[in-house]
């Protein structure tokens, strides 16, 4: 008898001091636009991403504590929702509109938070500057001109040319695929902003010096020095030959 009321009164002071068991039952309290970024991530996401961003194994990864910048990126470059696995996400046209991407960037940020972008002006920087950690953190991979790279097991740096200024800055963030993440403690906000005014001034230069030939580096201007260099020698020798 004893024994029974001991459980008794333990039950109940369990109900009485540990509420937090029915608090995970009650929804969590979203935003407005939190609550349209859930509508459209249950009609779209959530048959990889699973209930609540928190991943289904072999099909998509947790995405609590991604942040809205990480899922702004890869639903505004188009890259989300992936039709198939594969070495590497293409960039292609987008499902949703920027607002959209917006929305349910919102709705995975207040599920886990994370990095997030922000707002303003996000090329206000020093070109020269940005060109120089460009060169030191970027041009191994993206290329001297921006136009991309290979990479190993099928993967490949992206050209940069089509990314908006909230791409970039994203992608700096959360570091897609196989690249690093550059957080605030390894390039400031400012320096992101140097970086973005860099490759945002590239697409605006107009090769005022002259012929750009694609600008691929050095190994067009050698082909087309090797090509001229070569009719130029041939035409010499034939009018040697002719002299003689």
């Amino acid at each position: 008898m004893r024994l029974t009321a001991a459980l008794t009164l333990l039950g109940a002071m369990f109900m009485a001091f540990a509420p937090s068991a029915s608090a995970e039952d009650t929804p969590q309290e979203l935003s407005a636009a939190a609550e349209k970024g859930r509508k459209l991530y249950d009609n779209s996401c959530i048959s990889c991403h699973g209930n609540n961003g928190q991943g289904i194994k072999d099909r998509g990864p947790s995405l609590v504590g991604a942040g809205a910048a990480a899922v702004e990126f890869q639903v505004t470059t188009g890259r989300m929702p992936l039709a198939r696995q594969e070495a590497q996400a293409d960039r292609k046209p987008p499902m949703f509109s920027d607002e959209e991407a917006r929305q349910i960037a919102a709705y995975i940020q207040e599920l886990g938070g994370g990095p997030t972008v922000p707002e303003g002006d996000l090329r206000d920087g020093d070109v020269a500057n940005g060109g120089r950690l460009y060169r030191l953190n970027c041009a191994a991979c993206h290329g001297f001109t921006a136009g991309g790279g290979a990479l190993s097991s099928g993967k490949y740096a992206p050209a940069l040319h089509p990314s908006t200024d909230r791409d970039m800055y994203a992608a700096m963030l959360s570091g897609p695929q196989s690249m690093p993440v550059f957080g605030d403690n390894q390039l400031s906000p400012q320096e992101k902003k140097d970086i973005i005014a860099f490759l945002q001034y590239m697409k605006s230069d107009h090769d005022p010096g002259g012929w750009g030939l694609g600008r691929f580096g050095p190994a067009t201007e050698a082909i087309a020095i090797f090509l001229f260099g070569m009719v130029a020698l041939v035409f010499s020798m034939l009018w040697i030959a002719g002299k003689s």
